[in-house]
């Protein structure tokens, strides 16, 4: 027996034949992690049956790991169980002032944002891979279509992004700055549009020796273009560079792009977006030949003056209330857009592991039951619930709500707990199935592919540098239910090793039950 696991260890994961071992499954998995590779890092795994209740395979279950967009699996857990499967955002075009018969809006105009995420070109329901309208502005559009409709011409007074339904926190604890200019770090708002993304779109000029064609959608004029990006013979190879400062809206773009290349498409953060949705708004109100003789601004609400705007978003109606527009004193609703309902949103952030919209999630559990729309607040919002789950304090520590921020932590063991407790809610049918399907859907679409056709994986992918986790449910060939939670820290070796030896840990599990 010794020399047969000696053997083994001497074996890739993917050599292993599925279902062909006949040791233990304790045994299978040690074998797997007995890789000089895999051993450099630490790994916390837990596998229990969900019929049984069985522990069936631990590995530092209760040790803390950075648990990377595992995270999202607590924020969706949470949103669908407090906030409810059927919420819908409502965005709103409002005025204090007045509109008279000739088309004259005496006052500001405000836009103002409640947390809907998908301001967008997206289409949902999410059906097994992301898909986009061509027009990723076209809410907004509808919303200065409307105006139009009601009659307005002028508007003497200022266009105001109003974001301040959550507090003025762009970005989480713990996050990378290098993460900061790219979708993943895109900054959190309240009025987002169009996942708070640019997308810079480069192609080869007409001759070697020209400067490249750059083109920025949505909205192009928004940002000052610094293009050195120039066009190279054939065959000379790639090399693109893009940079935009904190706080700039001047991109600079610079190295060679050969002419034989089929071009590029880079998404980037925004600085501001709430400051990005009132010059869009602008333009697109003129464009309809709606005169602006103010200016564009934005309302943000920071953290310092949060008990003052508790009161003044009361007495505004913008609260989220829709009775409190019937008050006399409440604003004129000139426009409003309704989102699709909340439970296929989560299925987006679980699919795609959408970031943006996971920390929209905890800050609208902050607003909506909790004390105000922070990061804080929602966090408080967070433990409570998993307090009523059962699930101890102390086996994690949450500092954001997408799973970005290096200071998250928790067991495996938990994880598992909540994913045990979700499946006895109203709600966990539609928990589960917001999971990526293996050899199907979102970040499980390229993995498992040889999984056998009896079992099924519905799973949430994680991924950070020197770090891969996986955790969800599974049903083996046999019919029978886990739960499991697999979190690697530590590692220096290629994503896609690591991702192969946690597939062959599944695999295994689920093709050694009986």
């Amino acid at each position: 027996m010794l020399a047969f696991l000696c053997l083994l260890a001497a074996v890739s994961p993917a050599q292993i034949p599925p279902g062909k071992a006949r040791l233990p499954l304790k045994k299978q998995i040690e074998s797997i992690l007995s890789q000089p590779d895999l051993r450099q890092g630490f790994w916390g795994i837990e596998v229990t049956s969900l019929e049984s209740g069985k522990l069936l395979y631990s590995l530092n279950s209760t040790r803390l790991f950075t648990p990377a967009s595992n995270t999202k699996l607590f924020t969706t857990a949470a949103a669908l169980a407090l906030i409810g499967p059927d919420y819908k955002f409502r965005t709103t075009v409002e005025t204090s002032g007045s509109l008279d018969k000739y088309g004259r809006l005496t006052g500001n105009l405000v836009l103002v944002g409640r947390g809907d995420p998908n301001l967008s070109g997206r289409e949902l329901p999410y059906n097994m891979r992301t898909e986009r309208d061509a027009d990723p502005v076209r809410v907004l559009e509808k919303l200065a279509d409307e105006l139009v409709a009601k009659g307005v011409k002028y508007i003497d007074g200022d266009i105001v992004a109003d974001d301040s339904y959550f507090a003025f926190e762009r970005y989480g604890e713990g996050w990378s700055q290098d993460d900061l200019v790219w979708p993943d770090g895109a900054p959190v708002s309240a009025l987002t549009i169009n996942d708070n993304v640019i997308f810079v779109n480069i192609l080869p000029g007409a001759r070697a020796g020209d400067k490249a064609f750059v083109s920025v959608t949505p909205f192009a004029d928004y940002y000052t273009i610094d293009n050195r990006l120039m066009t190279t013979p054939a065959g000379t190879g790639r090399k693109i560079y893009i940079n935009r400062e904190p706080g700039s809206t001047t991109l600079t773009l610079w190295g060679t792009i050969p002419m034989d290349d089929n071009g590029a498409n880079e998404g980037l953060a925004i600085e501001d977006p709430a400051e990005f949705a009132a010059t869009l708004f602008r333009h697109l109100l003129e464009m309809r030949g709606i005169a602006v003789y103010g200016r564009q601004r934005t309302h943000h609400t920071e953290l310092a003056s949060l008990s003052t705007f508790t009161t003044v978003a009361v007495a505004s109606g913008r609260g989220g209330d829709e009775h409190s527009l019937s008050f006399p004193s409440g604003p004129l609703v000139l426009g409003e857009y309704r989102s699709a309902p909340l439970a296929e949103d989560i299925e987006v952030i679980n699919k795609v592991s959408q970031n943006l919209h996971a920390e929209i999630l905890l800050r609208l559990l902050g607003r909506e039951k909790g004390t105000a729309g922070t990061v804080q607040a929602g966090l408080e919002v967070l433990r409570g619930f998993l307090n009523n789950a059962g699930i101890a304090g102390d086996e994690y520590s949450f500092y954001d709500g997408s799973g970005l921020s290096r200071q998250n932590l928790v067991t495996p063991h938990c994880v598992v707990e909540l994913l045990r407790y979700a499946l006895t809610q109203p709600w966990g049918k539609q928990f589960h199935d917001s999971l990526p399907v293996a050899a199907s859907d979102g970040s499980l679409a390229d993995r498992f592919k040889d999984l056998n056709p009896a079992a099924h994986l519905y799973a949430k992918t994680g991924s950070l540098g020197g770090v891969k986790t996986l955790s969800g449910y599974g049903v083996t060939a046999k019919g029978e239910e886990l739960a499991f939670s697999i979190l690697t820290n530590n590692f220096n070796i290629p994503g896609k090793r690591l991702n192969e030896a946690i597939d062959m840990i599944v695999e295994t599990v689920l093709n050694s039950r009986k």
